[in-house]
C-alpha cells in the first residue's frame, strides 16, 4: 500500500533579515512561508510521497499566497479550511559564529489559533491515509488547536493510522493558561513514533535524561537510552523513539546525528560536521520528513531510515528558508559517504 501522509499545523509568513543583519539594521525582509508540519509536508512531497497539509487560513491574498506556495511543491491543499482574519508571522534574525539566531512571533489571533472542534472533517481527511503527523507547536498555539488535534489523534487511532509527533517544546508559545505537561502526555499517548531532544522530553513530558553532557559540542548518543526507555514505559503505544543530537559549537558550526530506539535496539547514525550553516531553521522538520520517508521506504530497516533522516537534515542546513529542497539521490549520495560537494556536470 502506497503511503498517504496527513500533517496538521500552522503555516506562517516568515520575514527574515537578509545577510545576517540584526533586526534594527534591516531595511527589508525576505518573505517566504514556513511552519513545522508544513515543512514536513514539503519534504515528503519533494520525495514523491502523497501528502496533504491541513490547517485553517483566511480567505485573503496572504492566505492564497501560502496555499500557492504549498501547491508549487506538490503538497495537497484541498483539505485546508477557511476562516479567520490573518496568517501568523514570525520574524527571523539569523545568527552567525557566536551570535545565535533569534525568532519573534506575531501569531496571536491567527486563523488557526481560532479553530474549533468540528471545523475539520477528520473522517474525510483521513480517507486512504496511512500516517498522521503533528508537532508540539500546534497544541501550544491555543485551546482550540489543542482540542482539534486531540480530535484528530483519536480518529486516527480508531482508523489504525500511524501517528507521529515531534515534541518541539516552544516556551514562548504556551500562553493560553495550560501548562505543557497538562496537555502533551495525553496527546503523546496516541502516538506510535516520537521524535524529540533532551529538553523536549523534560519540558513536555517530565522525563529527565540521565548522564547527558551536551556542553562543548559533544553529545553521546547512548546517554539517551534511558529517556527512550522511560517514554516507552510511560506511553504503551509508542514503538519508536528518535532523538536528534545537535552539538552547538557555534551558530555557524554544529555537529549533527541521531539515535533511534525500537524497544530493544538503540540505532546510532553517523555524525556530521556542519561547518558553515546557511539556515538551521526547519532542521528538525527536515529530519522528521526524512524519517517518515525512511520508515516507509526502507520498511523494517530502522538503521537506513535513521541514516536517511540525519543526512537529509544535514543537507537542509545548506538551504535558505524553512523547506528542505533536496532530492532522494542527493540524500543517498551523502549517506554513501560523498560529502565532497563537487559540481554535478
Amino acid at each position: 500500500m502506497n503511503p498517504k501522509i496527513i500533517t496538521f499545523g500552522e503555516i506562517m509568513l516568515r520575514l527574515a533579515t537578509p545577510d545576517y543583519l540584526r533586526f534594527h539594521q534591516a531595511k527589508e525582509f525576505e518573505a517566504t512561508f514556513g511552519g513545522g508540519e508544513s515543512n514536513v509536508a514539503v519534504s515528503l512531497a519533494n520525495y514523491g510521497l502523497d501528502v496533504d497539509f491541513v490547517t485553517r487560513l483566511p480567505k485573503n491574498d496572504i492566505g492564497d499566497a501560502a496555499i500557492k506556495t504549498l501547491r508549487s511543491y506538490n503538497v495537497g491543499v484541498d483539505k485546508i479550511v477557511y476562516g479567520g482574519d490573518r496568517v501568523g508571522i514570525y520574524f527571523l534574525e539569523s545568527g552567525a559564529v557566536s551570535r545565535g539566531s533569534k525568532v519573534i512571533y506575531d501569531r496571536a489571533h491567527s486563523a488557526i489559533a481560532e479553530i474549533k472542534k468540528g471545523m475539520v472533517d477528520w473522517d474525510k481527511v483521513f480517507e486512504g491515509a496511512t500516517w498522521f503527523h503533528w508537532t508540539g507547536i500546534t497544541p501550544a498555539i491555543s485551546q482550540g488547536t489543542c482540542d482539534v488535534l486531540e480530535e484528530a489523534i483519536t480518529i486516527a487511532n480508531e482508523k489504525g493510522i500511524t501517528v507521529s509527533t515531534d515534541l518541539n517544546y516552544r516556551a514562548k508559545l504556551w500562553k493560553y493558561g495550560k501548562h505543557v505537561q497538562e496537555v502533551m502526555p495525553k496527546l503523546v499517548a496516541g502516538c506510535d513514533v516520537v521524535l524529540g531532544n533532551e529538553e523536549d522530553a523534560e519540558k513536555a513530558l517530565g522525563i529527565k535524561p540521565e548522564g547527558v553532557d551536551i556542553t562543548g559540542g559533544h553529545v553521546e548518543g547512548k546517554a539517551y537510552l534511558s529517556v527512550s526507555k522511560q517514554i516507552m514505559k510511560k506511553f504503551q503505544r509508542v514503538k519508536k523513539v528518535i532523538t536528534t543530537l545537535r552539538g552547538s559549537i557555534s551558530a555557524s558550526h554544529n555537529t549533527w546525528a541521531g539515535v533511534l530506539y525500537d524497544g530493544s535496539t538503540l540505532f546510532e547514525s553517523p555524525q556530521y560536521q556542519i561547518t558553515h550553516i546557511v539556515d538551521r531553521v526547519g532542521g528538525g522538520d527536515s529530519f522528521m520528513g526524512g524519517l517518515i520517508y525512511g520508515l516507509n521506504a526502507y520498511k523494517e530497516d530502522d538503521q537506513m531510515a535513521l541514516n536517511f533522516a540525519v543526512a537529509a537534515s544535514c543537507l537542509k542546513h545548506t538551504i535558505k528558508g524553512d523547506f528542505n529542497l533536496v532530492t532522494i539521490d542527493e540524500v543517498e549520495k551523502l549517506m554513501g559517504g560523498d560529502a565532497s560537494g563537487r559540481v554535478a556536470r
